[in-house]
């Protein structure tokens, strides 16, 4: 089978020949994993079955701020420390100057210049466009996580005017990353921390799944598939998810949820990505462990198809590179089922 192929016999819970996966790095792994190869471009040859396109412009360098930059929306990112994402240093709304607030232009040419360049070169991957700080990362980026919190919580017409301003972009951008040729949307949104939901189920409800509903329903509603990112513990939202239509669920993390249970609850349901341990093994196992795992989520999660094999998120600057090499060559090397 293909890379595209297994991934589409896992999305519809039938089993592979092999499992899919797909492996991503921070920057300092990234190079820590080129020294380690001895090539810069080692990530061409490991054989991820996805092709994923992004929809965000460029950050911008602010001038006489080393280290940190400018997005689109004009939120401001020290990247001084964290490269890959980094820490917001401003706000751009509040209650009183929202409605005087710009939003970006989600039909800009430059969101999808590279689409039909990289489309053409997608070989036998399976292709997402990805808009990453879908709603409520994107509400508190722009004004703040106490601001958001609060405003669910004591002034919930700030919080939806704030929420339906960045819905209306989403909807947008969807609109027009859905006329070229992918295969699904992947949306990005952390609700969750370790012990379970920031926000909590039933604000969740009231402020984020109406909305992803409609979002999500513009996705379904073209035929394709829906990709969702939220890091933590979420899997009491799991039935919402189900109603909302979600595909596939990322990053799957083990060390907030019980993988296997969760696959045998939902995966008719779900397909889940990801599962392979970035704050326990790749940092902190042996490359014995490492294998043993992979097999094991392969083996366990991935029977019956609905799984894509992956770390629990881009692969974190402290995993060891020799257990990175390890899980690449376990997945590489899966024997055919």
């Amino acid at each position: 089978m293909t890379p595209r192929e297994r991934v589409v016999a896992a999305l519809e819970h039938r089993q592979p020949d092999a499992a899919p996966y797909h492996v991503t790095f921070t920057e300092p792994a990234r190079r820590a994993m080129a020294s380690w190869y001895g090539n810069a471009d080692f990530e061409s040859s490991l054989g991820n079955c996805l092709l994923v396109l992004r929809t965000r412009l460029v950050d911008r360098d602010v001038p006489g701020r080393p280290g940190v930059q400018e997005d689109e929306f004009g939120v401001q990112w020290d990247r001084s420390m964290d490269m890959d994402i980094g820490t917001v240093c401003n706000t751009r709304v509040d209650p009183a100057t929202l409605s005087r607030y710009r939003f970006p232009d989600p039909d800009s040419p430059a969101r999808f210049a590279h689409f039909a360049e990289e489309l053409r070169h997608r070989g036998e991957r399976f292709a997402i466009a990805s808009i990453g700080f879908t709603l409520f990362e994107r509400a508190w980026t722009l004004a703040g996580m106490e601001t958001v919190l609060m405003a669910m919580a004591a002034d919930p017409g700030f919080a939806h005017e704030l929420l339906d301003r960045i819905l209306d972009y989403d909807m947008a951008v969807v609109r027009r990353a859905l006329a070229f040729d992918i295969d699904g949307m992947r949306f990005g949104d952390d609700w969750g921390q370790q012990r379970g939901l920031i926000m909590g189920p039933r604000l969740w409800r009231a402020f984020i799944k109406p909305r992803i509903a409609k979002l999500y329903g513009l996705v379904k509603s073209a035929g394709k598939r829906v990709f969702i990112h939220s890091c933590g513990k979420v899997d009491e939202l799991f039935p919402d998810l189900v109603e909302c239509g979600v595909d596939v669920f990322n990053p799957f993390q083990p060390e907030v949820m019980d993988v296997e249970e969760v696959k045998r609850a939902y995966g008719k349901q779900m397909t889940f990505f990801g599962g392979i341990s970035t704050q326990k093994t790749l940092p902190f196992g042996t490359t014995a462990d490492t294998r043993d795992e992979v097999k094991r989520l392969v083996r366990n999660v991935g029977r019956d198809g609905g799984y894509i094999a992956a770390p629990a998120h881009d692969v974190p600057k402290d995993a060891r590179p020799e257990n990175v090499a390890a899980m690449i060559e376990a997945l590489k090397s899966q024997q055919p089922c």
